[in-house]
Order: structure tokens, then sequence, then C-alpha cells
């Protein structure tokens, strides 16, 4: 019996929206993958990213596969990173705990050609590290706010900044933190207007958010 790919790769995205489709790794083989990555790097010019990659997937592959390099903490794993653009993107955590997820948003915004700054563990139950900060944060052109448990630190960046803010929650914190859920509905209800709302732990989900500004995105200044 012969087996069909379990696969249909995308070659088209990369004119249609610029960037190469981005595969996510789990529920594929390391051969699917390697094999799927192969594809896109024959078939188009930009960068070529996997997500959600342990770090021996990451080796089999990048083996098979060679020029990647991987992001341990983020879990990603890609081929011909972009160089920095002029579109700089800030990605906040409110807590050590909320770093994997930070770290992915941040690899696959740098991977694709943003200019990536980090701020870690400025989370409201401390609020003095916010203020301490707002002036870097609002100097990115867009934000990324990653947090759990309450997701407050998305409302109080909203209500600080004029410029793109993009909400990731975590499914870091206790009992009725209910894996991001809580995070989730709080970020959604923010009466911060206007802040953009990603899937939990999506920090991929968020970098192709800015990705998205930045294509449009014409500089005007400090959002002040």
């Amino acid at each position: 019996m012969t087996r069909e790919a379990n696969y249909t790769v995308d070659l088209d995205r990369e004119r249609r929206q610029g960037l190469p489709e981005v595969v996510y790794g789990p529920g594929k083989t390391d051969a699917e993958i390697a094999a799927i990555v192969e594809s896109l790097l024959e078939n188009n010019s930009g960068p070529v990213l996997v997500t959600r990659v342990s770090a021996d997937t990451a080796a089999v592959v990048g083996d098979a596969v060679p020029g990647s390099a991987y992001d341990a903490l983020g879990r990603v794993l890609f081929w011909r990173s972009a160089s920095p653009g002029a579109f700089t993107l800030g990605v906040v955590t409110a807590g050590t705990a909320d770093g994997p997820v930070a770290a992915e948003a941040a690899a696959v915004a740098s991977a694709i050609g943003m200019s990536v700054k980090e701020i870690r563990d400025i989370g409201v139950a401390g609020i003095h590290r916010v203020m301490a900060r707002v002036d870097a944060i609002r100097s990115f052109d867009a934000v990324v706010v990653v947090a759990g448990m309450e997701g407050a630190l998305a409302s109080v960046v909203g209500g600080l900044v004029a410029g793109p803010v993009i909400a990731v929650p975590t499914s870091t914190g206790y009992g009725a933190a209910l894996d991001g859920v809580t995070a989730l509905l709080a970020m959604m209800t923010s009466c911060a207007a206007g802040v953009t709302v990603v899937n939990i732990d999506s920090g991929f989900g968020a970098a192709m958010a800015a990705f998205r500004l930045s294509k449009s995105f014409t500089r005007t200044g400090s959002n002040e």
C-alpha cells in the first residue's frame, strides 16, 4: 500500500502575504518537517520557520536541512532569518514564568525582520516596575504584552501608550486562572480601548499580528 503525504505545502503564501508558510511542529514527524522545510526553502526566498519544536527534533531536522538556527526557550527553528528592519517591536512580560511564550514571540518577530526589544518581569504586583519603563515602552512602534494570572498588565500598558498593543494571555497561574482563560477574558474585556488579543500562549500569533501591522505602518514618531 502506498501512503500519500499527510501535508500540502502552501507555496503561494509568500506572494500573498509577504512571508512563507510557517510550520507548526507538533503532530508531524521529523521527516515530515524536514521535507516541508526543504520545499519551502526551494520555492520561496524569505525566512522559513517551524514553531513548537523540541530540542531533539530541532537537532534532527537541522542536520537534515543545513543552515538552521534554534531558539531553545521559544522552541522556534528557522532558516534565512531576515535582517532587522525599521519597525521596532517591544515584547513585555509580566513575570518570569511567562518567558517561554514571550521568547516565542520575540524569536518569530526577529526571524521575520522586526527589531525586537524585550522588557521582562514588570508585572502589576509591583506597579513601580511598569512606571520605571514607560518611556522605553512608549518608544516602540508596537508592544506585545505577555501575562498570565489575571492578565492586568495588558490593560495597564494599553492605558499608557498610544501605539498598538497586542496582548498574549498565558496559562501561568493557580487554580482560578483556568490555564489562561481568566487572563484571556480579562484582556478581551480591557477598558483600555483597542487592545488586540491573541490566543492563550500564542507568542507566534502575537508576532504575526505585529508583522501585519509592520507591513502598513508609517512611523510618525514616539507613541506619546
